[in-house]
């Protein structure tokens, strides 16, 4: 499984990534706006693509194919780690289309059906986003649309890469993990908290304490 971060913040992003465990980035318009002290979107965009050796996702604000496809060439020639998100529209499978044939990758996003995965499949997504949280947001279980995914994407040897987002907590990483996700996306919050464990810390007290009674040195 790989993990990505889901954020602009170049400062989170360098503390996780010195660990060796982020394998990308997932940006939006959002996430961007906050960064905005931090110059254009696409200095932010770049300074990232220096620190993560993996896809970095920039997404697209047009509405029509047009302008999603131009918007989409610019972003790609800025370098070659970026991935192009696409949200999940009739206009933006054409756009995928399009891309996807000049070599170009790109990832399907706001998806909330199977139907939509096979849709953004079917036109050449590199990845397709399952937006969780939102799901179970709406009283519907989220990680249940990561099961159907596997198992539909899987029966057809779709090449498209599930990457499970919009997660809350570490219990979403576990349970889209155990769902078969090839990828998850988290905001840092998260995978800060996958480290943490009240039995953990005690445990190393413990040890500490003990070790101390020796006055024994490494």
């Amino acid at each position: 499984m790989k993990f990505f971060l889901d954020t602009a913040n170049v400062d989170e992003i360098r503390k996780y990534q010195d660990l060796g465990i982020v394998d990308g980035v997932t940006t939006n318009p959002t996430l961007l706006s906050r960064e905005k002290d931090r110059g254009d979107f696409r200095d932010v965009l770049l300074e990232i693509c220096s620190i993560v050796d993996g896809p970095v996702n920039a997404e697209v604000v047009g509405e029509n194919y047009e302008t999603m496809f131009e918007e989409g060439m610019k972003l790609a020639r800025m370098h070659e780690n970026i991935v192009v998100k696409i949200p999940m529209t009739r206009e933006g499978m054409k756009a995928v289309h399009a891309l996807s044939g000049e070599g170009i990758q790109t990832n399907v996003t706001l998806v909330f059906s199977p139907n939509q995965a096979l849709l953004a499949a079917k036109a050449g997504a590199n990845y397709v986003s399952p937006f969780v949280g939102r799901l179970d947001d709406i009283s519907t279980f989220g990680v249940e649309l990561i099961r159907d995914l596997v198992t539909i994407l899987g029966n057809y040897g779709f090449e498209t890469e599930i990457l499970a987002a919009s997660l809350r907590n570490p219990t979403h990483v576990v349970d889209c993990a155990a769902a078969g996700a090839h990828i998850v996306t988290m905001p840092f919050k998260v995978l800060d908290a996958m480290f943490n464990h009240p039995l953990t810390d005690k445990g190393i007290a413990a040890f500490l304490k003990d070790w101390e009674k020796m006055g024994a040195k490494i």
